[in-house]
């Protein structure tokens, strides 16, 4: 669903000033999100065009008001394309604070869900290969991004005010992750859990004061994982995949078989974890991401293929092309499927 992004200057005539002029006021409306404010100006009522949102004539308070008027809106414009370029959506609250040089609330205060969730993201990634992996950091900003089309799809909305998140809000998103999101019970916990450590972000600094989750139970299932035979191993890795996601999907998934690497280690895995051993032989040399304990894997021939595959091909070192978690698990469903 595309947002719409309007613009529009009026006078309040209820508040007219001693000398019978009246202030002007600005309303952005992003969606059916709606917000005013004074520009700190005001004109003679008789020269103010309702229809067209600007002052009549080429008086010296009319030009000057005009001229005020282009300002604000060449303003309003420019911080609608920077918040987009930096956050992928705009709200009307927080387009109107871009202008006014404000906080989003007093003693800057957040008041907004996704405004809590990009600043735990931006600290998290300040910590990453100190305290967090990249990994976990990639899990939340999924999770974020399925926040944000979630707002658009249900409300109509590019943020919620944390005061406006009640249970209802939680059971919705489930909801929509099942069956938009077409994920498993399993998957939503996981999601639900991450939603879980912003929401107490905010309740702990006091920002929100009634607990969404209270009465909501995060669900898990139990999963028999079972295991491949060495035959369906060997014809998933000569099946021949015209689709190229699927085919970098399966390549991750045999190089895990073959050298023990959950995916949260894949996904961090660079050249230099690959390392001659005493056999003079290539080994993967590094840290477990969950647990930050030693592995050492004999790299055999057909994970040195794959990485050979994909030499050169990906950015920052990265040995193998990754995605986030989600859409791995998904893509694994559709070469199960083929």
């Amino acid at each position: 669903m595309k947002s719409t992004f309007n613009v529009i200057y009026y006078i309040r005539r209820d508040k007219l000033k001693k000398d019978g002029t009246a202030p002007i006021f600005c309303r952005i409306t992003i969606s059916q999100e709606k917000v005013s404010f004074n520009i700190k100006a005001a004109i003679n009522t008789s020269i103010w065009e309702s229809s067209t949102g600007r002052a009549i004539g080429k008086s010296r308070e009319a030009l000057s008001i005009n001229k005020i008027i282009d300002s604000y809106t060449s303003l309003i414009n420019e911080k609608y394309s920077e918040i987009f370029d930096r956050d992928g959506i705009v709200s009307a609250e927080g387009l109107k604070n871009s202008i006014l040089g404000i906080s989003s609330s007093p003693n800057d205060i957040p008041i907004y869900l996704l405004e809590v969730y990009r600043q735990h993201n931006e600290d998290m990634e300040k910590l990453v290969g100190k305290k967090f992996s990249p990994a976990i950091l990639q899990k939340y900003k999924c999770v974020y991004k399925k926040i944000q089309t979630f707002l658009k799809f249900k409300y109509n909305l590019s943020d919620i005010k944390l005061k406006d998140i009640k249970h209802s809000f939680l059971t919705d998103f489930e909801t929509y992750l099942r069956i938009e999101g077409n994920c498993q019970t399993n998957t939503i916990g996981r999601n639900m859990r991450l939603l879980k450590k912003i929401i107490n972000i905010a309740k702990n600094n006091g920002w929100i004061i009634a607990d969404p989750y209270a009465n909501y139970k995060i669900h898990f299932e139990k999963v028999d994982r079972g295991y491949l035979t060495e035959e369906e191993i060997k014809a998933i890795i000569e099946k021949d995949f015209s689709i190229g996601r699927i085919e970098k999907v399966r390549d991750i998934f045999i190089f895990s078989c073959f050298t023990g690497l959950s995916y949260a280690d894949i996904y961090e895995l660079t050249y230099d974890d690959i390392k001659s051993h005493f056999d003079d032989n290539l080994w993967i040399m590094k840290k477990r991401v969950k647990t930050n304990t030693d592995i050492t894997v004999p790299l055999m021939d057909i994970p040195l293929s794959i990485i050979e595959k994909y030499r050169g091909k990906q950015k920052n070192n990265k040995v193998l092309p990754t995605m986030c978690n989600q859409k791995m698990n998904s893509y694994l469903k559709e070469t199960a499927a083929i």
